[in-house]
């Protein structure tokens, strides 16, 4: 079993920042990929990032290449957006999700575990 929780949402202006946070517990942290998706009003939940157990891949899909970045810090078992030049469209509510493997994936049908998800409002 997984536990996962984010946080670090809230409401900024288009061009600001945020970073969210999402902390794991009830497995070895580094054994999972971990990924950010997210659902905004009358759409479909759509994949933001992927990051491997170790850290060493990532990925994202276009439209935040280049504006979010994904981390972790395996010692505190959490996964990190930062997301930098943020666009209303970037508003939605964002979820972390986990898969018991160390590879990471974009399709959120392999993923295992979620958490509530935090809301990211821009305003513009």
């Amino acid at each position: 079993q997984v536990q996962l929780v984010e946080s670090g949402g809230g409401l900024v202006q288009a061009g600001g920042s945020l970073k969210l946070s999402c902390a794991a517990s009830g497995r070895t942290f580094s054994s999972l990929a971990m990924g950010w998706f997210r659902q905004a009003p009358g759409k479909e939940r759509e994949f933001v990032a992927a990051i491997s157990g170790s850290g060493s891949s990532k990925y994202y899909t276009n439209s935040v290449k280049g504006r979010f970045s994904i981390s972790r810090d395996n010692a505190k078992n959490t996964v990190y957006l930062q997301m930098n030049t943020l666009k209303a469209e970037d508003t939605a509510v964002y979820s972390c999700a986990a898969r018991t493997s160390s590879t990471g994936t974009s399709s959120e049908r392999r993923y295992d575990y979620w958490g509530q998800g935090t809301q990211v409002t821009v305003s513009s």
